[in-house]
């Protein structure tokens, strides 16, 4: 994995940057994989990069409404699913959301998500190590693994010195 930014940006980051900085990187990502970045797949990922909070399919529908004709619902999941083929967002499985993602991962990176029960944003650290010890484990019992999600809730540090 390439340097990573910060799991939890602080309350007091230039979103804007972040926000048009992630944009470049998905705009990049996919001339150099030379895929088609249509408008409904740019509005999905603009709608998620609005914060740095998982959204579900209906709530990422519904700030595309405030702006355009809504969506239907198949036309955002396979946004979605665009999006995740090419490393641009990532499932948040216990919340069954998606969030927006900028880093760039090497390819079977695995990385586990730090879930903040207060501010319910979301950061991301390394987990390569741990999916690999889990997925032994599995297999050492039988197991044929296919799919390993590490997701860890607590409260980000930002939250923390807030209390």
């Amino acid at each position: 994995m390439s340097a990573q930014k910060p799991s939890f940006p602080s309350p007091d980051h230039d979103h804007d940057r972040c926000s048009a900085d992630a944009m470049a990187h998905a705009e990049q990502t996919c001339r150099s994989r030379v895929q088609n970045f249509t408008p409904i797949r740019r509005q999905v990922l603009q709608a998620l990069l609005a914060s740095h909070r998982p959204l579900g399919a209906y709530e990422i529908i519904d700030a595309l409404a405030r702006h355009a004709a809504r969506p239907a619902p198949i036309t955002v999941y396979r946004a979605l699913d665009f999006l995740m083929e090419n490393g641009l967002v990532h499932r948040i499985e216990s919340r069954n959301a998606f969030l927006a993602c900028a880093h760039d991962h090497a390819a079977g990176a695995m990385v586990a998500f730090l879930i903040c029960e207060k501010c319910n944003s979301v950061g991301e650290v390394p987990a390569s190590r741990v999916a690999q010890s889990l997925n032994e484990a599995a297999r050492g019992i039988g197991f044929a693994p296919k799919l390993s999600v590490v997701e860890i809730t607590g409260l980000c540090a930002h939250c923390q010195q807030a209390a």
